[in-house]
């Protein structure tokens, strides 16, 4: 503060005092405003803190609630209690491990126009190598007959004498076609006529023999489906000729692939190219040629198992393959190139993931 050369010393002594004291006031003043200032403030976010702390848990909750939700129904997807009828279900004979993580799977692919639903895994571990909507349930042909074929050599010898009705001669679609009405053909015939050309009639003469009707046979399929653990397959015939109501997905065939393989009359027939079989037909023997691309075109180590086609399901395959001990099974369904595809898939897994040596292949044409 200035002072002015007019005061006396006491008189300006007097002055510097009483400025002192203003400003210790004006100073006390400020601190007091500040303290409860900061009260105010703090009383405020501590308000804000319950409020939005409520509202975090709530949301948080609420989230965790959403999340456990989202897994559940995942969990409900991936692994179903009942089958698609309501059948209780079984554990399934081969573990398939790696399911459901695709980004994960040893072999990727990218094809110009991949299948609707595909799988490539190793039949005797279960490990998903390869895997495009693989628990999608899709309209699945005559792969439906791995189920048929299953249940008639668990239910019947292979000298059995199945009786060609007129129902089985009347099957439409694919058919062995020389079947004579009221005759009765060695069992293990009728299978060979199941498997390698696809015969709907075979079809529905072992359903006929095994179960009375086709109806009762049906329920036979459900319910080993159910034993099985095939969570997504429900089967409407014995054939898959008629697509209502008759579905399965890629997981599930890999898992009927593995027990019909392990059924040592099933693996016979179904790595057989050509079959002459006697037939009570004129001449006595009845040819049968397997539809399978893969042993069309001589694919090396193939064992199987199964094509299908109808309007709704596309071409579907189901091939297994063995090299030097490695046994592996690829799923292709509504495929436009299902040989073709299943080949570059088996190769992959072969070379790529058990690392064993190329083998020279016959060439399958485009589309095969």
């Amino acid at each position: 503060m200035s002072v002015s050369p007019f005061m006396t010393p006491d008189q300006s002594r007097r002055r510097r005092e009483s400025a002192r004291q203003r400003r210790r006031a004006r100073r006390r003043s400020i601190a007091a405003g500040t303290v409860a200032l900061a009260i105010v403030a703090a009383l405020v976010v501590m308000a804000l803190a319950r409020t939005g702390g409520a509202h975090g848990s709530a949301s948080a909750s609420t989230h965790r609630a959403h999340r456990g939700t989202h897994a559940t129904a995942a969990a409900a997807i991936a692994a179903p209690s009942r089958s698609p009828i309501g059948l209780p279900l079984g554990t399934p004979p081969l573990t398939l491990t790696g399911l459901q993580t695709p980004q994960l799977d040893p072999v990727h692919i990218a094809f110009h126009s991949p299948p609707r639903a595909g799988l490539l895994f190793n039949l005797s571990t279960g490990q998903v190598l390869w895997q495009r909507n693989a628990l999608t349930r899709l309209p699945v042909a005559s792969l439906t007959k791995m189920m048929t074929a299953l249940i008639a050599v668990e239910s019947a010898p292979p000298d059995a004498r199945v009786l060609v009705t007129r129902q089985a001669i009347d099957e439409g679609g694919s058919k062995v076609g020389v079947f004579p009405l009221g005759r009765h053909v060695r069992l293990e015939s009728m299978l060979y006529g199941l498997m390698l050309p696809s015969g709907n009639d075979a079809a529905m003469a072992l359903a006929q023999y095994v179960a009375g009707n086709a109806k009762s046979f049906v329920a036979r399929m459900n319910a080993e489906a159910a034993k099985l653990g095939m969570g997504c397959t429900r089967y409407s015939s014995p054939s898959g000729f008629y697509d209502a109501g008759n579905f399965s997905c890629a997981a599930d065939l890999a898992e009927l692939a593995h027990v019909d393989l392990a059924q040592p009359r099933i693996a016979r027939i179904a790595h057989t190219y050509s079959a002459v079989l006697p037939f009570p037909i004129k001449g006595g023997k009845l040819y049968l040629y397997n539809n399978n691309p893969l042993l069309i075109y001589h694919y090396p180590g193939t064992t199987g198992l199964k094509t299908g086609y109808t309007l709704a399901a596309g071409r579907c395959l189901v091939a297994t393959a063995e090299r030097h001990g490695v046994r592996l099974g690829v799923v292709v369904l509504n495929s436009l190139a299902p040989g073709t595809q299943a080949r570059q898939l088996l190769d992959r897994g072969f070379q790529d993931v058990y690392h064993l040596r190329r083998v020279p292949e016959p060439p399958i044409p485009v589309g095969a």
